[in-house]
């Protein structure tokens, strides 16, 4: 059990997998544990040891948190409230995140968060404004959203995108209507300039 002990750090996401090495009797000290307080269940195989603040116990990070149940780190974590910072008019609040990765599919709740897992076939790294707004039109029939409105707002704000840059998302990431839509917008726009 000491050793176990010694394995466990605050703010750390732990698997089962990754715990029984150091035990003998994995099921027994986890229980134990977890009565302690030293852990917390967020799901079946899955514990994070709670950190401390002034202000009481921190939340696991869900990088972290989303790293540890997919045994991975290739994945996208996108919330659909970024769109809102798009400049395309759109105000809806959303309560989900969706993670999209090459393994997992389903909802899950983790720690009161609803994660939404996407197989996804690519995605980049990391999250850009042209990416996003190739991702908020291969979803726009996910949305509670108008979308004539965010099509007619998009085709006013074209340009306080990077049209290099939206290329290549589209390119990549886009889906066939996707790729129509932006093709036909960035034609218009070349057009009048």
């Amino acid at each position: 059990m000491q050793q176990l002990r010694r394995q466990i750090q605050p703010g750390k996401v732990y698997r089962r997998s990754d715990l029984e090495f150091f035990s003998s009797a994995i099921d027994r000290h986890l229980a134990q544990l977890l009565k302690e307080g030293v852990l917390v269940k967020m799901r079946q195989g899955l514990y994070y040891a709670p950190a401390s603040s002034k202000f009481g116990q921190i939340p696991p990070d869900d990088l972290m948190l989303v790293e540890s149940f997919l045994k991975d780190k290739n994945f996208l974590m996108v919330k659909p409230n970024a769109y809102n910072t798009l400049g395309l008019g759109l105000t809806q609040l959303y309560n989900t995140t969706w993670v999209y990765n090459h393994k997992r599919k389903g909802e899950f709740t983790f720690n009161g968060k609803t994660f939404e897992f996407k197989i996804k076939t690519a995605f980049p790294n990391q999250l850009s404004k042209e990416f996003l707004l190739v991702d908020l039109l291969n979803n726009l029939e996910e949305l509670a959203e108008e979308p004539n409105a965010i099509l007619n707002n998009l085709a006013d704000n074209y340009k306080i995108f990077n049209p290099e840059l939206l290329r290549k998302m589209t390119q990549l990431y886009g889906s066939g209507r996707t790729k129509q839509g932006l093709k036909a917008l960035y034609r218009r726009e070349n057009k009048n300039a």
